[in-house]
């Protein structure tokens, strides 16, 4: 062979009327028709089982490839109908709680009920009602008080309240003026029983003790300056 003759090398079989443009040959992609059975009929009008190119279904654990979109809501719709299944239920109804009335338009939540025992929503007597709220608000003083002073002839008798009337009453003691001396030490010795009569007219604990005071003399001070003397005796009694 000579020196001069032309080197033959291998080089693929290139048609002259498919020319390359920019390195890209003129061969079109086949364009794949091929659809998921999972995105439903493919544009063809058929369904997906009509393609039985791809060899495997994309749901079959051959595929290797994880549920996605309706196969996820298939799987958690036949967990739902298994677990209803279970109850003795459908899917999507709601069983209605025995014990109601079942009136259209009202609060479920509302129709409820006590059980045997106590329960402060039951219905309650309007004075144990007063008597929480005046506990709370501090007002139980001034109510046994007025009590106390309201009600002084029907608790002691009307002989005793025509000769005593109440003055004050604080922290439990009810300080009373006698009109005269007489009347003073006979309340004294009468002080045990009015006790007990105001403890059942007003309740327990409102007069505790009692402190008598005789009439209130007057003064006989006349001017800035005075001696100092027995003072006031029993004159009015």
């Amino acid at each position: 062979m000579s020196a001069l003759s032309p080197r033959v090398t291998d080089r693929p079989n290139v048609s002259v009327n498919s020319p390359q443009v920019g390195g890209i040959t003129s061969k079109s992609p086949e364009r794949d028709t091929e659809r998921s059975t999972a995105d439903g009929p493919n544009e063809q009008g058929g369904t997906d089982g009509d393609h039985t190119d791809a060899g495997r279904d994309p749901q079959s654990p051959q595929s290797g490839q994880p549920a996605q979109g309706r196969d996820l809501a298939r799987a958690a719709l036949q967990a739902a109908r298994e677990r209803a299944n279970a109850r003795g239920t459908e899917p999507g109804v709601v069983r209605r709680k025995r014990g109601g009335l079942g009136i259209p338009g009202q609060n479920p939540r509302r129709r409820q009920w006590s059980g045997p025992g106590f329960d402060e929503r039951d219905p309650q007597p309007l004075g144990r009602l007063a008597s929480r709220l005046a506990g709370q608000l501090g007002w139980a003083e001034r109510l046994a008080t007025g009590q106390v002073f309201g009600q002084w002839a029907r608790l002691v008798g009307d002989e005793v309240a025509e000769h005593a009337q109440p003055v004050t009453l604080k922290d439990g003691e009810l300080t009373v003026r006698a009109s005269s001396t007489a009347w003073a030490t006979q309340l004294r010795l009468l002080q045990r029983q009015l006790l007990a009569k105001i403890a059942k007219g007003v309740g327990h604990g409102v007069v505790t003790r009692m402190r008598i005071q005789g009439p209130t003399a007057p003064s006989w001070r006349k001017g800035p300056r005075h001696v100092s003397g027995r003072g006031p005796r029993d004159t009015y009694g």
